[in-house]
Order: structure tokens, then sequence, then C-alpha cells
């Protein structure tokens, strides 16, 4: 046993943190589907004794969740995609074309991802309301977009300063134009870079809390993790209904990560290797 800790420390690590995430949801996954008279009795770690699905059903019904199911979506769909592109077009300005002030611009890239949002809560909401764009969800796309773009900047505005020059001049002897070399060339060596910043962006939105809370105040518009928390706040769930509002709100963000797992895989696996 002593042998095996000392030569794999770091895939014991990983087994431990993989254990201290799967144990509570799996928690939460065995009482969503468990009676309330059932966790009453026996408590939160008991094994249901059938599949209770009325809690499920309750909630959905409550918050609309079809609906915010669709605004969490749309909303962390649109960031990724908005994001990354404009991560994309910024990095290749600041890495490949070597901008004048790059050190000071990417340090402004920095300080705008480090602010916290309490901080940008007033200044936001104050702006959507004099473009009309309060209560929609445009706006906070657009809010999100930039937050996001920040940091996708800073990435690969890193990765692209290494880039290759020779490859470049070699396009640009053949003809090509800035454009061409961005997309023909530069965007497709950067994909497995750019997979990750779409995963990681579409997961970041998708928690978000505090920006959708103060901008979407109408139950059309709002998201999953803002219904979760005005209807918890309200103390209006027992705790089977709580299991399985956590339960939804969890499983779209742990299903799309599995779905791109092996881009994220792929991606953090390229980054080592450079």
């Amino acid at each position: 046993m002593t042998t095996a800790l000392r030569r794999y420390p770091v895939l014991i690590a990983l087994c431990i943190a993989a254990l201290f995430m799967v144990v509570p949801f799996l928690i939460v996954l065995i009482n969503a589907v468990k009676s309330p008279a059932e966790y009453s009795e026996h408590g939160p770690l008991s094994l249901p004794k059938g599949l209770y699905l009325d809690g499920l059903k309750d909630f959905w019904q409550r918050v609309d969740y079809g609906q915010k199911l669709f605004n969490s979506v749309l909303i962390s769909g649109s960031v990724a995609a908005l994001a990354a592109a404009l991560s994309v077009l910024n990095a290749y300005a600041i890495g490949i074309g070597r901008i004048r002030g790059r050190t000071w611009v990417l340090a402004f890239f920095v300080l705008a991802n480090m602010l916290p949002q309490e901080a940008l809560v007033y200044p936001i909401y104050y702006l959507s309301k004099q473009v009309g764009l309060y209560d929609t969800r445009l706006s906070v796309i657009i809010v999100f977009t930039v937050i996001q773009a920040a940091f996708g900047t800073y990435l690969l505005s890193s990765v692209l300063s290494q880039f290759p020059r020779e490859i470049i001049e070699a396009a640009r002897i053949d003809g090509a134009n800035k454009w061409q070399v961005l997309w023909r060339i530069v965007v497709p060596v950067s994909r497995p870079t750019i997979g990750v910043l779409l995963v990681f962006f579409f997961i970041w939105t998708w928690n978000e809390f505090l920006l959708p809370l103060v901008m979407l105040i109408s139950n059309d518009n709002q998201t999953v993790s803002v219904a979760l928390g005005v209807l918890q706040g309200q103390r209006l769930m027992d705790a089977t209904m709580t299991n399985a509002a956590a339960l939804l709100g969890v499983l779209p963000a742990i299903v799309f990560f599995l779905v791109f797992q092996r881009t994220l895989t792929r991606g953090i696996a390229v980054g080592a290797v450079k």
C-alpha cells in the first residue's frame, strides 16, 4: 500500500477528488427520487424503495422548467460561441499581430476579468436601463460575452504568441491575406484550445447567478440558476423537491460536459504537449 502511494500519488489524488465530486451527486440523485415520507423516516443516506417522481414533476411545473432550460441553454450557448469568436479575434491581433502596448492591453484584460461582479451590477443595470435592454436575454449575453472574452483573450494570446512565424510567412508569400491566415491556418491549429474555451464558457455562464438575478426579473427570461435560488429563498420546497431541483439544475451542465469531454481532454493534452 505504501509503495502504491509513493508510485501513483497523482492518480490517487485524482481518485479521491472524483470521489468527493461523485458522492454528493449520488446523494442528490437518490433523494430526488425518494418520497418525503421515506426521507423523514430513514434520512438522506437511505436507498429509496421505489421511484418517486412527483418531486421532479412538481418542480418542473412550478418554475416552468422547460422555459428556464431554454433560456439557460440559449444564453450559455450564445455566450460560449460569441466569447470564443471574440477571443480569437483579439488574440490574433495581440498574439500574432503584435500590436503596440501588448503588455498593457493584456493587463487590461486580466484586470477586467478580476473585477468582482458586485462592482459591475449597478453600472450594468444603469446602462441597460438607458439603452432599453433591461430584462432581456440579450443584455445578459452581451455582458457575459465581454467578461468571458477577457479571459479567453488572455489565454489565447499566450498560445498564439508562440505560433510558428514561418507558417504565417509562408502563407503570406502564397498570397493569403490576414483573414485567410486567421481562418485557414491559425484557427484550425488552435481548435483544441478554442474547444476548451467553449466548454468552460458554457459551464461558467450556466452557473452564473448574481447578474442574471438582477438583470432578468420576469419569469419568461429567468435562467435555471435564478429559478432555483428564488424558489429556495421563498421556502416553498420540501427536502425531496429541493434535491429534485438541484438535480435538474446541474444535470444539463453535466450532460454538456460529458458530450464534449473528448474535446476538453484533447485540448488540455495538446496544451500540455506544447
